[in-house]
């Protein structure tokens, strides 16, 4: 059993949404051969939610898990919940909403747990905040599942400052996954990431690449100028541009943890080779300069 820290959680965290029926569709055996390819990187942060292909996702992965359980221990597994969508499996749900109940979190925990073929998450983490929820009774629910050996730890999703705060008042949060790239910069000045070094707890970012609009042909002056410089810096590190992205994230202080959304192990390959490029902190701005449009005050 891999348990989750900052020394050792891997630099990249393995996305699984566009795995199943919602992007690749890979088959059993694709799945299968994805994974191990990705553990011989020591890759082995795999992060998942529920509503993942329509709530399918967990279960095609865990099919994987099923006929080979000796991976299991060579990797940990992140899940989300509290997001209730509206899917054919899913017939009680009436509208897109958020749950963030007790019973629900507990209930959802087991349908993964079913579905992924394992005894234990390593993470769970609230896929987005409800505005109803009860700091209280989202600790009972973390407490009990930690008791019974079903979740190791626990954190949330696209939490603001407050809300995390909030709940990290009641009950530790490991993590807090939220949109970051060149192209989504809030959490560099909306206090998530200050918040995430004050607290040691672990930041990783969905969708680094910006939805993959800086591959594009554009024309966005703001487009063209972050092509330009990463155009330059390709040249320099001998780098293509998905993997300056990355080192730009990798950067900060706070040890932003990409969340790499490919179904592709070349790619994955490529992004670990960049693990070891170092940019400076004047290459830093002068992406950050391209992105904002005009130098820092």
């Amino acid at each position: 059993m891999v348990k989750l820290s900052k020394e050792n959680i891997s630099p990249y965290i393995i996305g699984t949404m566009r795995l199943g029926s919602w992007g690749s569709k890979l088959s059993t055996a694709a799945y299968e051969a994805f994974i191990e390819g990705c553990l011989d990187l020591d890759l082995i942060d795999f992060d998942h939610a529920d509503i993942y292909g329509d709530y399918t996702t967990e279960e095609d992965f865990g099919k994987v898990l099923k006929t080979r359980p000796d991976l299991r221990d060579k990797m940990r597994i992140t899940t989300k919940c509290g997001i209730q969508m509206m899917a054919k499996n899913r017939p009680e749900h009436q509208l897109k909403s958020y749950n963030l109940s007790k019973a629900h979190i507990k209930a959802s925990v087991e349908r993964s747990l079913k579905n992924l073929h394992t005894d234990r998450l390593d993470v769970l983490l609230l896929h987005r905040p409800d505005y109803l929820l009860d700091p209280h009774e989202i600790a009972e629910a973390f407490s009990d599942l930690k008791e019974e050996g079903k979740v190791l730890a626990f954190g949330v999703s696209n939490f603001s400052v407050s809300q995390f705060d909030l709940l990290n008042s009641v009950t530790p949060l490991v993590t807090n996954q939220v949109e970051i790239s060149l192209l989504q910069r809030n959490a560099f000045e909306d206090g998530t990431l200050d918040q995430c070094l004050k607290s040691g707890c672990i930041p990783s970012a969905w969708s680094p690449l910006g939805g993959g609009a800086l591959f594009q042909d554009s024309d966005d002056a703001r487009l063209s100028s972050i092509q330009r410089v990463l155009g330059k810096l390709s040249k320099k590190y001998e780098l293509m541009p998905d993997q300056l992205l990355y080192a730009w994230l990798r950067k900060h202080p706070a040890g932003i943890v990409p969340v790499l959304g490919t179904s592709k192990l070349e790619r994955i390959k490529a992004a670990h080779k960049a693990l070891d490029v170092s940019i400076t902190k004047e290459e830093w701005y002068m992406l950050w300069e391209a992105a904002i449009g005009t130098e820092v005050a």
